[in-house]
């Protein structure tokens, strides 16, 4: 493959990632930027209490990182990571904890279509209060493409609205 022809979608999925970091640290998330087989992950980190949900509190974890192509398998292995990472986050103590989010994502100009149907298909379960729901970003010239499943789900559907909303806001 000519690498002149790589390296524009390659900055294109990072520059993705850049704006990503900003908005979720306008939004009030705490950042980092570990790593992942050898690329930079954008992580953020929230958690939030309201009273129509009982008072209780929903944490989102959003961990995101630019690769050359994403296929199912890859997007399979990144977000098991991506659960174990924000399971090791979490606050709380084991057992009293309430549901949390996990949105990972993997961005590349080149996202096969099974993998984007994989990620559309149905929310995931670490557990039974971490809640995965991962997503393919599709960064093309003047085209973003965020694929993600939108529906409910039984454990913590109380949030969905809410992890919808502030995945709208950061995978616009």
């Amino acid at each position: 493959m000519n690498p002149d022809l790589t390296e524009p979608a390659a900055g294109a999925a990072e520059a993705y990632l850049t704006k990503l970091q900003a908005r979720l640290a306008a939004d009030g998330c705490t950042t980092t930027s570990p790593h992942w087989k050898d690329r930079r992950v954008v992580v953020g980190c929230r958690a939030d209490r309201k009273a129509r949900w009982f008072g209780t509190k929903t944490e989102l974890f959003v961990l995101a990182a630019a690769v050359p192509e994403v296929d199912t398998a890859l997007l399979g292995e990144f977000t098991g990571w991506a659960m174990e990472y924000a399971k090791g986050l979490r606050s709380g103590l084991p057992g009293a904890r309430n549901a949390a989010t996990v949105l990972p994502a993997l961005v590349s100009a080149r996202v096969h279509p099974e993998a984007a149907r994989w990620a559309a298909r149905d929310a995931l379960l670490l557990g039974t209060t971490l809640i995965g729901r991962p997503l393919t970003v599709e960064t093309g010239p003047g085209v973003t493409r965020t694929t993600m499943y939108r529906g409910g789900v039984a454990w913590g559907g109380m949030f969905t609205g809410h992890v919808l909303e502030k995945a709208a806001l950061y995978f616009p």
